[in-house]
């Protein structure tokens, strides 16, 4: 139906319900290469109740509801290809509570991480998960994000505790608990992480929080080809060393970041790696790694122990997407993850590389290599098709890849709109499954219409 009839029941958003051009364009682009038409109207509830409300006339006019966070997803998550209401959380983004004995945290949906830590500073705890776009929380709980510190504190899977959601028709139900363990049913938290929005609206997260380390040291370290990299990630990892974070760059993203940052690292194929814990547990890991990492033929081993240099390090990480896009001028990125065994990533790696180096095209490669995920970036032309074509050629063959080396399409960017096409083949029957699961929670089909499951 058009939103036209549903106006007046939407009335109690006053000017929270948005038609100007403006908002509609803002909400039809995010950092993904997928594209969409325009939403119909853009809401921004302020409390579970006004979503609930907002779910009820939706279902009643089958517009379809599509949730939206700070809107960094890469793989079309958060835009309209139905039409229908856009839910901007950006106005439900507080801190609701915090249990610093449980080391639990409350949250609104609309809040990023980047402001939680900032609120958090002064309480001696943090939440590690950092896919590093300063992402909203909702957002990475619908994704299931994970990051640069998933080796050691996990994923958003393992820090979703709890949730609240609004379903489809405007049922709000409550998932998880506070304990650290249920055996009460089934787990509906990690049903909800995970559902890019397509079996109902999260508005409120409960989430495990960790202690602030007392002490900190980094490092980054070049090698003389990738596998000799991963060999040194899987014997610090089978030695027990505990790694907070551990990311490779290929020696085209090097080559980026130093051009971006001013840095002058070698251009090698590079981990950057950080312990936490006590000083002296954290002198003896950061020992333990040099010792193996030598052992492996690393050379060029920097630590950086202090707080600013310690920030320049892994803000030059963060800033990696810029500064390959700004490496190839006037370029967008098609930018697509895979993840597969740890024993498998150097051959995924190295293949990628090969097939990447066959085409036109640049695609600098980085990831999480304490847990087998990377991304590359793809970089096109805008408007060419023949570079888009290849890109998109690119992708389909890493997804490939990772399937026949026992990985996955996706560890972290989610599906989308992007990686429907490999959805089949990663799950087979089971994806029937995962549409048979949405028709029973969403039988009009309005959540965030057009993504993750069979359509």
């Amino acid at each position: 139906m058009p939103i036209t009839d549903a106006l007046p029941e939407l009335a109690f958003l006053g000017d929270r319900l948005c038609r100007t051009r403006a908002v509609l364009d803002h909400h039809a682009h995010s950092e993904s290469h997928v594209r969409a038409g325009l939403p119909d109207a853009v809401a921004y509830p302020q409390t579970t109740e006004e979503v609930a409300r907002l779910a009820a006339v939706a279902a009643r006019h089958r517009l379809p509801l599509i949730g939206w966070g700070a809107g960094t997803s890469l793989e079309g998550h958060a835009l309209a290809p139905m039409g229908g209401i856009t839910v901007d959380f950006g106005k439900m983004a507080q801190l609701l509570a915090v249990y610093p004995e449980d080391m639990l945290a409350v949250v609104q949906p609309g809040i990023t991480r980047e402001a939680l830590n900032t609120q958090l500073r002064d309480s001696g705890l943090f939440f590690p998960v950092d896919p590093g776009a300063n992402a909203s929380l909702g957002g990475m709980a619908m994704t299931r994000a994970s990051g640069t510190t998933a080796v050691r504190y996990g994923t958003m899977r393992d820090n979703v505790l709890g949730l609240e959601v609004v379903l489809a028709g405007g049922q709000i139900i409550r998932t998880g608990s506070s304990a650290p363990k249920s055996s009460a049913g089934y787990d509906l938290t990690a049903l909800m992480v995970g559902s890019e929005g397509t079996l109902g609206l999260v508005t409120e997260l409960t989430l495990r929080l960790h202690g602030q380390p007392e002490a900190v040291s980094a490092a980054v370290c070049t090698f003389p080809d990738l596998g000799a990299a991963v060999d040194c990630v899987i014997a610090t990892i089978q030695m027990g060393v505990p790694m907070a974070r551990i990311e490779f760059l290929d020696t085209d993203a090097v080559a980026a970041c130093n051009a971006w940052s001013g840095q002058t690292l070698p251009l090698a194929p590079m981990l950057l790696v950080e312990f936490h814990g006590s000083p002296a547990g954290v002198a003896e890991q950061a020992s333990r790694f040099g010792e193996i990492a030598r052992d492996h033929g690393s050379t060029g081993f920097q630590w950086a122990k202090a707080q600013e240099d310690r920030s320049r390090l892994w803000k030059m990480r963060h800033q990696s997407y810029p500064a390959i896009l700004a490496s190839r001028p006037g370029c967008t990125a098609i930018v697509t993850d895979v993840c597969v065994p740890i024993s498998a990533l150097a051959e995924a790696v190295e293949e990628t590389r090969a097939d990447i180096a066959a085409t036109p095209i640049a695609g600098p490669i980085l990831g999480h290599v304490g847990d087998g995920n990377f991304h590359a970036i793809l970089l096109v032309r805008p408007g060419d098709p023949t570079e888009a074509a290849i890109a998109q050629r690119l992708s389909g063959r890493m997804a490939d890849r990772a399937l026949r080396l026992g990985g996955t399409i996706s560890g972290e960017h989610g599906i989308g709109m992007g990686k429907l096409p490999y959805m089949s083949a990663e799950h087979g029957p089971a994806w029937s499954v995962m549409g048979a699961i949405k028709h029973a929670l969403d039988p009009l089909g309005v959540m965030n219409p057009g993504k993750l499951v069979p359509q």
